[in-house]
């Protein structure tokens, strides 16, 4: 079996906008011709001993219309993509920690720092959220702009499939986290600190995906009143030692 493995590094390309490298600044279009880009204007940026730390304390960006617009608040894209190869396996490794100031106290999704698969070209992703003192995989199928989302015989067209994971990091505390996308197999697999957390099987055609690294929130925008998940909290996000490999059928 055929094995490559690539160490995605380069971080100091999210302090050279618009040149070549490994990251970007990450976004959408908008129905409106526009470009929304996940950015704090106060963040802070430090890049050291071949890791990555970002703070955004608080959060300030939101948006009163889209949900996937008003998510994540920084947020990072790989600039080339990966995928397994044919009846292969692709896994993707890294380091992470978070640390959330002035959350609401058991809410994951009012403020975390994630890891993100995104074949952006079907809209599904797989990631990491990871807040103070819980974590969540996840799996999901969204109307990313630009995607071509399928409609399958069984099931929803779109969804988000969270599973809460407590007691296992405390804030700031970094952990060896990996997701497995097996081509033959079919199948998804979630790993933390080695073990095995969440394992998705018949997810179908997933890749090749951009790597995506942020500070984000999961608060519904509410009907009449927008955008409410900004309330002074922010968060610390660092990354490092990511790793992509590949491994042939044959």
């Amino acid at each position: 079996m055929a094995r490559e493995v690539i160490e995605v590094g380069d971080f100091g390309s999210v302090l050279r906008p618009g040149a070549a490298g490994t990251w970007m600044a990450a976004g959408f279009p908008t129905d409106d011709g526009g470009f929304w880009q996940y950015q704090e204007p106060d963040a802070v940026v430090l890049i050291q001993n071949g890791r990555l730390r970002v703070a955004a304390v608080p959060y300030t960006r939101s948006h009163d219309q889209v949900q996937i617009l008003d998510n994540a608040k920084h947020m990072y894209f790989s600039t080339r993509s990966y995928g397994a190869p044919e009846g292969g396996r692709m896994t993707v490794e890294w380091e992470q920690s978070a640390q959330i100031v002035g959350g609401r106290p058991g809410d994951l999704y009012d403020g975390f720092v994630s890891f993100h698969l995104l074949d952006l070209g079907r809209g599904v992703a797989a990631n990491f959220f990871v807040g103070n003192d819980v974590l969540a995989t996840v799996h999901a199928r969204l109307p990313f702009p630009g995607a071509t989302v399928s409609r399958g015989d069984a099931g929803p067209r779109f969804f988000a499939w969270f599973d809460e994971l407590e007691g296992r990091t405390a804030p700031g505390e970094t952990h060896a986290y990996a997701i497995e996308h097996d081509a033959a197999a079919g199948t998804l697999t979630w790993r933390m600190d080695g073990e095995v957390v969440k394992r998705a099987e018949g997810v179908g055609e997933f890749g090749p995906v951009h790597l995506a690294i942020g500070l984000m929130t999961e608060t519904d925008i509410v009907p009449g009143k927008g955008s409410v998940s900004c309330h002074g909290q922010g968060a610390v996000g660092q990354w490092g030692a990511i790793r992509v490999t590949l491994e042939s059928a044959s």
